[in-house]
């Protein structure tokens, strides 16, 4: 009898035991349980199944591998193109150019944010504004262009053209922010049309800022700046216990997965590669080539049934041909055409080939140094860092400590805005015992070397090096100065040395893609050529782009045998 209830007693001790261990088992099985602790936590961060929306405008763009400087034709001969093999990590681009519509979205803003009327701001609308002189030609009528192309609602979805590099990146600073504010504002963690009511020079909404001190985005103001999203502070909850406790608010982070990656200049790599969309071609062999044009085939018209002999691209045909004869054979613009007029590539990019040609962020050099690097190629790092006051809390642009530069052509842009956090080149404290990077500028970085420079004298003293240094460097481009004075007039410095050698320096941008201008060689992908970066023309635009955080494809997982 004693024995029997001995092995009961062990028998309910292994019923309680199982039971216990299920329950375990099923609490650490949770969704919200961390695979490290056990805890219960936050279960987007757990999970990680939160995916990466595209911005408005935007398609994706699935990375891969491809030759990248592979030309089908290369009658010129360019040792610029030398082909070699990268890999492009996902990204998203434009589907079109940004057109004068977008840009003028742009211009309003900073003119009613900004007033030109107002000292401080004076030259702000004016040096993001397209040059529209750019039509002009010495022998050519073009007034109609110079007058409407920008302004009229007929070419509203005509490519923007006149904007040099640095205006192209300044729109796409400022489409991140709005994005980004309009995101903010539809979750709940700004007030409701605030964008567009509220908005002052000294109020305005940088995303950098609101991650960094969010109490300081709106110049501080707390009726704009909400927490806990979807309408501010949440409504406190009462607990198991019966007691009514606040519940933790707090403002949008990166970790809310809110916020996007910022707009900017698709890199060189990138820009080859989405154009070429060897992605829905596998008849060509990417490890070899590539398509000549961003469509399959070799001829610059249709083949299809029914658009049989349709120009694919707007581009110049011939000495005097910018499209055809009327009403045959015409690729329906005589200067840009309106975007989408023709077909997309295999990514769903529109004009990826004619129509205007666009800047890429990569400043130029003739070599690609896949030596160094094969991965998400881009030359032009500029590396820094938030500003960091006495206090001890980054510095916050104000009307009053803002900068701005002269261009070449007398132009004055803003290099910063009131709201957004002040910049410095990265010191020894980032780079210190790095083996990835070692300083802020590398613009120049394995870029070349002094001996196989013309004026390269060896062996000579150290005060030789220093008084002949311009002429000992890899690229000595003229050097000109233009600066304004106390009066605002424009002062001129040329550099008149004869020892010059190269147009190319630091200040020289890719451009890519042929225009309405260039013949049908400069449409193949690959190609590539370099202007001033603060420079405009009449037949360079662009597009934005975005990086792809998270998996590199949205795509099912294969079962497996």
């Amino acid at each position: 009898m004693k024995v029997n209830k001995i092995m009961a007693l062990r028998l309910m001790i292994s019923m309680m035991l199982i039971v216990g261990l299920a329950s375990c088992s099923k609490k650490s099985s949770s969704k919200n349980a961390s695979r490290a602790t056990g805890w219960n936590v936050d279960g987007k961060k757990a999970s990680g199944a939160q995916k990466q929306v595209a911005g408005p405008g935007l398609v994706f763009v699935e990375g891969g591998t491809f030759t990248m400087g592979k030309v089908e034709d290369d009658v010129m001969h360019d040792w610029n193109n030398t082909p070699t093999q990268q890999h492009v990590q996902s990204f998203y681009m434009d589907e079109t150019e940004v057109t004068n519509f977008m840009y003028l979205e742009y211009l309003d803003y900073l003119k009613k944010v900004f007033p030109p009327t107002e000292e401080n701001y004076k030259n702000i609308y004016e040096g993001a504004s397209p040059d529209t002189l750019v039509w002009r030609n010495r022998l050519g009528y073009n007034e109609t262009m110079t007058n409407n192309y920008l302004r009229h609602p007929s070419y509203a979805n005509y490519p923007v053209v006149g904007v040099n590099w640095i205006q192209a990146v300044e729109f796409s600073k400022w489409r991140t922010d709005r994005v980004n504010e309009a995101l903010l504002e539809k979750n709940g963690y700004l007030k409701k049309n605030a964008k567009t009511e509220d908005v002052t020079a000294e109020s305005s909404f940088s995303t950098e800022t609101y991650l960094n001190s969010p109490t300081l985005t709106y110049g501080g103001n707390e009726e704009i700046v909400l927490k806990g999203g979807r309408g501010g502070k949440k409504a406190p909850k009462a607990g198991k216990d019966g007691k009514v406790t606040e519940q933790k608010n707090v403002y949008a982070q990166r970790s809310s997965g809110i916020i996007l990656p910022e707009y900017r200049l698709p890199t060189e790599a990138e820009w080859e590669y989405a154009a070429a969309a060897d992605v829905g071609q596998r008849e060509y062999n990417i490890y070899k080539g590539q398509k000549k044009y961003p469509w399959s085939g070799s001829y610059t018209r249709s083949g299809k049934r029914q658009s049989k002999g349709d120009q694919l691209a707007n581009f110049k045909q011939g000495n005097g041909d910018y499209g055809g004869i009327a009403g045959w054979s015409d690729d329906g613009a005589d200067i840009t055409n309106e975007v989408k007029k023709y077909p997309a590539n295999d990514f769903g990019l529109y004009d990826m080939a004619g129509n205007v040609a666009e800047w890429v962020q990569d400043v130029y050099r003739p070599i690609i140094d896949n030596e160094s690097n094969d991965f998400n190629y881009f030359r032009g790092n500029l590396y820094t860092k938030n500003k960091i006051g006495s206090d001890g809390k980054v510095e916050i642009v104000t009307k009053e400590n803002m900068k701005y530069d002269t261009l070449s052509n007398g132009k004055i842009v803003a290099r910063n805005f009131p709201g957004q956090i002040a910049q410095v080149p990265v010191d020894e404290q980032e780079t210190y015992l790095r083996q990835n990077f070692d300083k802020s500028d590398n613009i120049n970085y394995r870029d070349g070397d002094k001996q196989s420079t013309r004026y390269y004298n060896f062996g000579s003293s150290e005060s030789d090096d220093d008084k002949d240094k311009d002429e000992k460097i890899m690229y000595n481009s003229p050097k000109h100065n233009v600066t304004t004075d106390s009066l605002g007039k424009m002062v001129r410095k040329y550099d008149k040395s004869s020892k010059r050698t190269t147009l190319i320096n630091d200040e020289v941008r890719v451009y890519k893609g042929g225009s309405w201008r260039d013949r049908a060689y400069w449409l193949d992908p690959a190609q590539r050529r370099y202007f001033p970066q603060d420079m405009a023309t009449d037949y360079i635009g662009f597009r934005c782009a975005m990086s792809r955080v998270g998996p590199k494809a949205d795509k099912k997982k294969s079962a497996r045998n």
